[in-house]
C-alpha cells in the first residue's frame, strides 16, 4: 500500500515566540513520531516563560491537525508540521466511519433485514404506533398504514407467536373503549382473531401456556400505567416476560423514554426496528438532507424559547427562512414591531434576538409576514387586511395576508428544496373565522413539487392542509410528528433509536482486508489495543485475525500499528460486536475457528456499556457462525463447541 504525504505547516507567530522550541535541543523529534494524546513533551522543550502560552495555542490547533487520527507530528523552530498518511477506502469505510456518519442516527437492526431463521418458533412482541392502526380516519391505502401492517402480517407469517402492545386515547377515536373494541379493530385490519391479554395490571409476568389458544395477542393499554412514561424496569421486564425478540414500529414515540420503547430493550434478546419504523427513519434523514440548494424553510407554530436550538440550526442550514403564525410575531417583536403583549411567549425576545443574528451572520433572508386578516376588538367583530406595522392599534391577527402569501411565493419561486414544519395558525380564538392561509400556502408549495422541488412537510396540521389541497401526484416527504424532527435539529439523539440493536452498515471487501481471506479465522471480541492480536497475527501467519471493539480511537491506532508494520493478516473494525457479529462475520468467506471474549464488561463508565457483552444474541449468532470443533474463549476457561 503506498503512502502519500500532506504537510501543513501551521506558523505561531515570530518575536519571543520563536524561541519557543530550540531546533538544537529537538532532535528527538525530527524523526516523524507519532503523537496521540496532549502533546504535553513537546513542552519539556519550551522556554518556562512560554510554555504556558506555547500550550495554549498548540491545544488549540492539536484539534484540527489531529482530526486525521495517527497524523505525524514534527517540529522545525516555531512550525508545526503534519504529515498524514493517506488510508485505504476500507479502512474508512469499515474502520473509521464504522457505525454510520451520524451518532445521532446510527446504522440499526431492521425487521427486514434480520435472518427470517432466527424468528422460527419465537414469540415476538411488537410496539404499534396507535395513531396509524387505531385512527379515527383509518387510509388502508397510506403508506404508513400499509407499512405498519405488513410489519404485523410479515412476523405471523415467519413467527410462531406475536404479542400486540401500545397505548391509546378516546382522542384519537372515539370506539377506543377498552382492550377487547381494540382487539376487534385490529382483528378485522389484520383478518385474524387479536385475543386480548390482561397481565400488566395484575404483575404478574404471563406464561408461555397462555398464547396457545392464539397466534397474535394484545396487552393492556399503556396509557393506563405510570410506570410506562417513567421507564420503570420492572415494568419492561414485566412487559419483555416470555419474549425472544422485540419489534418497534412506533417511530413518533422515539424521542420519549418509555418502558415499551427503551427500558424493554435491556430484558430482550433482540430489539429491531420494523417496516414503519425503518421507512419513518428514512424519511427523517431525508428531511434533513441539505443537498438541494437553494433550501427554503417555513417555520410556524410557537414556543420559540423552547425550540431556539433548532432554529438556529435550520438558519445555519437554509439560504433563506419564512416566519409564518405565532412564531412570525415573536421575531417581528424582535425587529421592533409593536406587538400586542398578550401575543408575545414568555422569554421569547432573547432566543428571537439569537436567531436573527444567526441569520444576519449568515446574510440570509428572513421573511416575517408584511400584512394579516385581522379582527378589531370593537363591537361586531369588523374584519380587514392591516398591515404589519398596525398590528398595535387594537387589531388582533387571526391568519396571513394576500401581500404576505404573494412575497412568500415569490421567494420561493426559485427553491429546489423547500420544509415546512409547524403550523400557520395564530393564538387568537376568533382564527376560526378565516383559516385559508394554510391552504393557500400548501397550494404555493404544490406547484414547487410540480416543478420537480424537494419538499418536506412536518406537523400534523400542515401534513393534513397539505393532503387537502395537494393536486399533483408528486411525492413529499411527510413526517406528522413533529416532536421528533425538532428534536433531532435540537442536536439530541433519539432514545427510542438508540435503543435497538445495531447492524453493520457496509458490506466488508475482505480481499483488502487480508491477504489470504480464505484462511482460518480467529475474532477477538473487544480487542482494546490490539495487544493480543497482533502478537498472534505475528506467530500465526496461516490464520487470519479480526478485532471488533466499541472504542474507535483504540481502533484507529490499531489499524494505524497493521498498516505501518505492514501485517496481512490482521484488522479492526470498530463497532459494537454485541448485535453486529452476525452481520460482519457471516460475510467471511472462510471458518471461523476461534472467538475470544476478554473483556465482557467493556466500560463501567458508560452507562449505556454496563450491560454484559455476553448476552444471548451474541451466543446464538457465535454457535451459529462457528466452525466444527471451533472454540470460545471466554476470560480463563474455553469451551469446544461441536
Amino acid at each position: 500500500m503506498k503512502e502519500s504525504s500532506k504537510v501543513v505547516e501551521i506558523c505561531f507567530g515570530s518575536g519571543w515566540m520563536d524561541r519557543t522550541v530550540n531546533p538544537v535541543q529537538a532532535p528527538a523529534f525530527l524523526n516523524g513520531s507519532v503523537f496521540y494524546g496532549c502533546p504535553s513533551a513537546i513542552l519539556r522543550w519550551a522556554h518556562p516563560k512560554c510554555r504556558s502560552c506555547f500550550g495554549k495555542r498548540l491545544e488549540l490547533t492539536r484539534r484540527r491537525l489531529f482530526a486525521a487520527r495517527g497524523a505525524r507530528l514534527y517540529l522545525r523552530g516555531d512550525l508545526v508540521a503534519v504529515d498524514r498518511v493517506k488510508k485505504s477506502s476500507i479502512e474508512y469505510e469499515t474502520g473509521y466511519l464504522c457505525e454510520g456518519k451520524s451518532e445521532n442516527f446510527p446504522h440499526i437492526q431492521t425487521l427486514k433485514n434480520f435472518p427470517k431463521e432466527e424468528l422460527s418458533g419465537k414469540v415476538v412482541m411488537v410496539r404499534f404506533d396507535s395513531s396509524i392502526l387505531l385512527g379515527e380516519k383509518l387510509d388502508k391505502n397510506s403508506l404508513a398504514v400499509s407499512n405498519a401492517l405488513f410489519t404485523v402480517q410479515y412476523l405471523l407469517a415467519t413467527a410462531e407467536k406475536v404479542i400486540l402492545v401500545s397505548d391509546w386515547k378516546r382522542e384519537v377515536s372515539s370506539k377506543l373503549l377498552d382492550s377487547q373494541s381494540v382487539s376487534d379493530i385490529l382483528s378485522s385490519l389484520l383478518r385474524r382473531k387479536v385475543v386480548s391479554l390482561k397481565c400488566l395490571s395484575c404483575g404478574v409476568p404471563f406464561k408461555r401456556e397462555l398464547l396457545e389458544e392464539a397466534d397474535i395477542f394484545l396487552l393492556e393499554n399503556l396509557s393506563g400505567f405510570r410506570k410506562e412514561v417513567a421507564n420503570c424496569p420492572e415494568f419492561s421486564e414485566l412487559l419483555s416476560s416470555e419474549v425472544d425478540v422485540f419489534v418497534n414500529d412506533s417511530f413518533s414515540l422515539s424521542h420519549r423514554v418509555l418502558a415499551s420503547t427503551v427500558g424493554i430493550s435491556r430484558f430482550s434478546p433482540a430489539c429491531v426496528a420494523g417496516f414503519q419504523f425503518e421507512e419513518s427513519l428514512r424519511e427523517l434523514k431525508r428531511v434533513l438532507n441539505t443537498d438541494k440548494r437553494p433550501y427554503i424553510a417555513i417555520i410556524g407554530g410557537a414556543n420559540i424559547h423552547g425550540k431556539a436550538a433548532a432554529l438556529k440550526r435550520l438558519v445555519s442550514e437554509c439560504d433563506g427562512v419564512v416566519f409564518v403564525g405565532m412564531m412570525s410575531l415573536q421575531i417581528m417583536h424582535a425587529l421592533e414591531y409593536s406587538i400586542p403583549s398578550t401575543l408575545l411567549e414568555p422569554r421569547s425576545s432573547d432566543a428571537a434576538v439569537e436567531v436573527i443574528q444567526s441569520a444576519r451572520y449568515r446574510k440570509i433572508p428572513i421573511i416575517t409576514p408584511k400584512d394579516f386578516w385581522c379582527i378589531n376588538d370593537s363591537p361586531g367583530y369588523q374584519i380587514e387586511v392591516i398591515p404589519a406595522h398596525r398590528l398595535g392599534e387594537g387589531w388582533v391577527p387571526v391568519d396571513l395576508g394576500p401581500r404576505s402569501l404573494d412575497e412568500m411565493d415569490s421567494l420561493l419561486s426559485s427553491c429546489k428544496k423547500v420544509i415546512w414544519i409547524g403550523p400557520v395558525k395564530f393564538k387568537s380564538s376568533h382564527s376560526s373565522i378565516c383559516t385559508d392561509g394554510a391552504s393557500k400556502v400548501a397550494q404555493i408549495v404544490d406547484r414547487l413539487a410540480q416543478r420537480n422541488c424537494e419538499i418536506a412537510i412536518v406537523g400534523n396540521k400542515a401534513c393534513s392542509t397539505m393532503i387537502k389541497e395537494s393536486r399533483s401526484s408528486a411525492s413529499c416527504s411527510v413526517i406528522e410528528n413533529a416532536s421528533v424532527v425538532w428534536e433531532v435539529l435540537k442536536g439530541r439523539k433519539l432514545p427510542g433509536l438508540l435503543a435497538l440493536d445495531r447492524a453493520f452498515p457496509f458490506k466488508i471487501d475482505w480481499t483488502m482486508a487480508y491477504r489470504n481471506p480464505a484462511q482460518p479465522l480467529v475474532v477477538d471480541i473487544g480487542s482494546g489495543n490490539g495487544l493480543f492480536l497482533f502478537g498472534m497475527a505475528s506467530r500465526r501467519k496461516d490464520q487470519n485475525f479480526l478485532g471488533l471493539e466499541v472504542n474507535k480511537k483504540l481502533v484507529r491506532r490499531c489499524l494505524d500499528g497493521v498498516h505501518q508494520s505492514g501485517i496481512p493478516n490482521g484488522f479492526f473494525i470498530a463497532t459494537n460486536a454485541t448485535s453486529t457479529f452476525r452481520s460482519i462475520v457471516s460475510s467471511y468467506p472462510g471458518e471461523v475457528v476461534l472467538v475470544s471474549i476478554q473483556c465482557p464488561n467493556p466500560d463501567f463508565n458508560n452507562p449505556e456499556q454496563r450491560w454484559r457483552m455476553v448476552n444471548r444474541t451474541l451466543v446464538e449468532a457465535v454457535v451459529e457462525l462457528l466452525a466444527y470443533n471451533g472454540k470460545v474463549k471466554h476470560w480463563i476457561y474455553h469451551l469446544s463447541i461441536s
